[in-house]
């Protein structure tokens, strides 16, 4: 879906597929018309945005036959779907039966992950729609915390300027620019906006932003408008957005809330979880952890667990739907607009406790179109105007 801001600007709206687990090109296929082509339908929308997950497999796949990319490009237009973003952070394996840690794998210290990046740059210039302004990429912020010293930072470095000058080289010949994202996520290298304002080389900002995602900027417990004032601040431009909500348990020492946080610690993603104590920000790794007496559990906890953005979370849990709002206020809510990619990222589904867990094909569609709508309507509440594509 398509939106005009006040600014002129056409801000682009989509779902990401790597809530399904297709990583294949036959199957990136078939997940067209098995779950966007409905969700279109249901949202009564002319043109849905995709911000499509290609895992390596499907990747190389695609630049290994030059008719391959314009026939996804096609194929794509004959559904009335259309690309302008793709989620470059997980590789691989994304919904295997344990993913925790793999998912940062590999990381920016790497070669593999320099060219799985720009292979997706090669990818994304070919689908984009005529008229778009850019392309972006949403990738790993650098790598996980740990092991990390000063050769890694270094090596990182070398990628990021590799990276760089790749980009520009491309938006040259082809005249379709695309852009990296950075997500900032708790646990890793690069946890924060104000870290990332820190640690992003200044030479690369042209290509090289952020992907905010808000469900880590809620359990982060940054505050919306003064992270984007930071981003500002260091020239740093906000080239997507991830419109996702993160759990939280405003009294998680309470048994029922703790048994309700209890059925979302499952053995797939990894589950970060953060409070602000008097000594400041404390965290652990994990929900299960956390759980087991591994954090203060006297005041508040955010947890990386990303739920429906539409919905409430069952009491007496609570979701972050106030920082997206608040997010989506800051960057679109102004005169001038801060981005042009909003992407609603709940990869989550199938990993819901209870009755949250959508049972059929039919359920998860209707619940990403409910996701897709909430969030349009936020838009429009913002002042932005539905336009055809």
């Amino acid at each position: 879906m398509r939106f005009r801001h006040r600014d002129g600007t056409i801000v682009h709206l989509a779902y990401c597929t790597n809530v399904h687990p297709a990583e294949t090109l036959t199957g990136v296929l078939a997940q067209l018309d098995r779950y966007a082509v409905p969700v279109r339908a249901a949202l009564g929308t002319g043109t849905l945005g995709l911000g499509l997950w290609l895992a390596r497999g499907a990747a190389t796949e695609l630049l290994a036959d030059p008719a391959a990319i314009p026939a996804l490009r096609r194929a794509l237009g004959d559904r009335g779907l259309e690309v302008v973003t793709l989620n470059g952070f997980p590789y691989r394996g994304f919904h295997d039966p344990v993913v925790k840690y793999a998912v940062y794998q590999p990381d920016w210290t790497t070669g593999e992950r320099l060219r799985f990046t720009l292979d997706l740059a090669r990818i994304l210039a070919g689908l984009l729609p005529d008229g778009a302004g850019y392309g972006s990429i949403s990738t790993l912020p650098l790598a996980w915390r740990t092991p990390w010293d000063q050769q890694r930072q270094a090596a990182a470095a070398a990628r990021l300027d590799d990276l760089t000058r790749a980009l520009r080289e491309q938006a040259e010949r082809t005249g379709r620019p695309v852009r990296v994202a950075v997500e900032p996520e708790p646990g890793c290298v690069i946890e924060t906006v104000e870290q990332a304002a820190a640690q992003l080389p200044a030479s690369s900002r042209e290509w090289l932003g952020l992907c905010l995602d808000t469900c880590h900027l809620a359990v982060a417990f940054e505050e919306p408008a003064t992270a984007l004032d930071q981003l500002q601040a260091a020239g740093l431009a906000v080239y997507k957005m991830q419109a996702s909500c993160a759990l939280e348990a405003a009294q998680p020492a309470r048994p029922a809330t703790a048994r309700r946080l209890a059925g979302f610690a499952e053995p797939r993603f990894l589950h970060q979880v953060r409070t602000v104590t008097e000594d400041g920000p404390r965290g652990v790794d994990d929900l299960g952890d956390a759980l087991a007496g591994g954090l203060d559990s006297r005041g508040r906890w955010r947890v990386h667990a990303h739920v429906p953005v539409h919905a409430p979370a069952e009491a007496p849990l609570q979701a972050t739907q106030a920082v997206l709002a608040s997010s989506l206020t800051a960057l679109l809510g102004g005169e001038r607009t801060l981005t042009s990619h909003v992407e609603v990222e709940t990869y989550t589904w199938q990993v819901l406790p209870g009755r949250a867990r959508p049972g059929s094909d039919a359920e998860l569609i209707a619940g990403i179109a409910a996701e897709l709508a909430w969030t349009k309507d936020r838009m429009l509440d913002l002042g932005l105007r539905e336009v055809a594509a």
